[in-house]
């Protein structure tokens, strides 16, 4: 698979070890930290990774799904213990968004948080010309990153 080559296999779970899951990504993770109503609330920091990437090991019985507003994101959490270790997100829903702090340790390099205005959700998408890409073309989505970036 070429295209997972600069990717690294994370794995990571919820609070009490019932949902279990497998996420390729970069270990350099680009982390979305959105002051939307729920994100705040929630402290939802996240990164972005196309559906092909994640795998759900086991849990998929031991979580339950909250949606508001558009209904289009998905806010997945752990029945048992309530912690949401991924989700469905509105800017991406052909993707997942995970929560780095739901990772196992030893895989991820660097973080690099971004701030996100998802208070005025529609003026960010239309500002931010890479989120949902990020869902799509990994390795592209990563390389127009790091150009914006440095």
């Amino acid at each position: 698979m070429s295209q997972r080559m600069d990717l690294v296999k994370h794995t990571g779970g919820c609070h009490c070890g019932a949902v279990r899951f497998e996420v390729w990504s970069c270990p350099d993770l680009h982390v979305f930290d959105c002051n939307c109503s729920i994100c705040t609330k929630k402290q939802n920091h996240h990164f972005i990774v196309p559906k092909k990437n994640f795998t759900l090991l086991q849990g998929s019985d031991n979580l339950t799904t909250y949606t508001f507003n558009s209904h289009v994101a998905k806010h997945t959490f752990c029945k048992t213990c309530g912690v949401q270790s991924f989700y469905s997100p509105r800017s991406n829903p052909d993707g997942f968004g995970v929560a780095p702090h739901c990772l196992d340790p030893g895989t991820v390099r660097s973080v690099t948080v971004e701030k996100f205005c998802g208070d005025k959700w529609e003026e960010s998408m239309q500002a931010h010309q890479t989120i949902r890409d990020m869902s799509r073309h990994a390795a592209e989505a990563q390389l127009t990153e790091t150009k914006h970036h440095h």
